[in-house]
Order: structure tokens, then C-alpha cells, then sequence
């Protein structure tokens, strides 16, 4: 039975666990698209290979990670949405043949 209980509250805390990140992830994805793009107020000196970002590009968000953070928050919960499951019907199968 330690085994059961081991693996339910492991299956929840990955559910949570993805839950947060995709929260998480969400807000990023939102205040990136909130944000209105910035329009260039100088040229780069043309001597310069790779410009310094501004400081508003430098807090924003990258699209993609957060895109990566939102699936894999969607691939922690649904772990744990099977783990639960898997450990139902293990539980159930054990009733099952002791009784």
C-alpha cells in the first residue's frame, strides 16, 4: 500500500508542478504579446557586429521559451494525470484478487 500512496502523491505533485509552469508560461506569453514592438530610434554604428539589446528587449520574454515552458508544463500534468490513473487501476486489480 506504500507504493499506492507513494505514487499518488508523486502524480499530484507533477500535476501541480505543470500547472504552475504553465501558468507561468501563460503570463509570459501574454505580456509578450501585450508589449507593442519598439521601433528603432538609432542605426548601430556599422562597425558594431552585434548591438546591445535595450533594456526593454533584455526583460521581455522569449516567445519560443515560453512556448517550450507551456508544453512541457502540459507534458508534467498529463505524466501525472497517467501516473494516477496507472496507480487506480494497479489499486483496483489488487482489491480485485484479495477479495
Amino acid at each position: 500500500m506504500e507504493i499506492s500512496g507513494s505514487a499518488f502523491s508523486s502524480a499530484v505533485s507533477s500535476i501541480q508542478s505543470g500547472q504552475r509552469r504553465v501558468d507561468q508560461a501563460a503570463a509570459a506569453i501574454a505580456s509578450n504579446a501585450v508589449t507593442q514592438p519598439q521601433q528603432p530610434t538609432s542605426t548601430p554604428p556599422a562597425n558594431q557586429v552585434n548591438p546591445a539589446p535595450s533594456l526593454a528587449e533584455q526583460t521581455r520574454p522569449d516567445l519560443a521559451e515560453s512556448l517550450v515552458a507551456l508544453r512541457e508544463g502540459q507534458n508534467a500534468a498529463q505524466a501525472g494525470a497517467k501516473v494516477i490513473k496507472t496507480a487506480d487501476e494497479i489499486l483496483g486489480t489488487l482489491i480485485d484478487t484479495t477479495a
